[in-house]
């Protein structure tokens, strides 16, 4: 590894492995979303970041240079904005080294979202917490979470391509005005305002599996104190 890398450790979520993601600042520390308590971009050890695990190199095919990733991670420092979906930790690691938003892991699930039956889902935390046998709803849960996670292969490559699309339709309506071509950019902030609406219904969707996420873990936690 070398300063400026974006590196990652493997950890494990009740079963499920995944990719925590920071960037080395070359002296023995990492800034990463540093999840105790609540979660907030943190400049830590080496040895904390990697409780334990190797750390491995991540490589990206387009980066800025060191001096600039390194510059990028620590003018977030402090910050406390994670989200699972749009914000976690590979998004910021990976905006640090190539300006993108993007986490990978979540574009690699396999499931779609159809498969999954949200009521369903916010039912079953209801009622598991409820259950008398926590074993069996401890695997519940952990089924449950591994569908939400994978539920969203489909609606962030498309919640991405609404904001695309919404910057697109304004460029096109603003070189229309500049033209005397009101009529052309009538049309543009039509399909901008289309856009728009389809862009927030899927944050919509994308709330509710993130609250549905954070009520099946807290009903998790009973299961698992009642399991002593």
């Amino acid at each position: 590894m070398a300063r400026g890398d974006q590196v990652y450790v493997m950890r494990d979520l009740m079963g499920i492995p995944y990719e925590h993601h920071g960037i080395d600042c070359g002296d023995g520390t990492i800034i990463h979303y540093r999840k105790v308590g609540e979660a907030t971009v943190s400049c830590t050890r080496h040895e904390a970041f990697a409780c334990g695990n190797p750390v491995y190199p991540y490589p990206q095919s387009v980066a800025f240079i060191a001096d600039v990733v390194i510059e990028r991670a620590r003018s977030r420092l402090g910050e406390q904005k994670y989200d699972l979906f749009f914000n976690n930790c590979e998004h910021f690691a990976t905006w640090c080294k190539t300006g993108r938003n993007h986490s990978q892991q979540l574009s690699s699930f396999g499931l779609r979202l159809g498969q999954i039956k949200l009521p369903q889902v916010g039912q079953l935390a209801k009622q598991a917490a409820r259950d008398e046998a926590p074993a069996e709803a401890l695997a519940l849960f952990e089924k449950a979470l591994g569908n939400l996670a994978i539920a969203t292969q489909t609606l962030l490559p498309d919640y991405k391509q609404t904001q695309t699309d919404i910057q697109t339709w304004q460029r096109v309506a603003q070189r229309a005005l500049e033209k005397s071509r009101e009529d052309l950019a009538r049309a543009a902030l039509h399909r901008k305002l289309t856009a728009q609406k389809k862009a927030v219904s899927l944050k919509q969707q994308l709330g509710e599996l993130s609250d549905l996420q954070l009520a099946i873990e807290q009903d998790q936690r009973i299961a698992q104190a009642r399991l002593g």
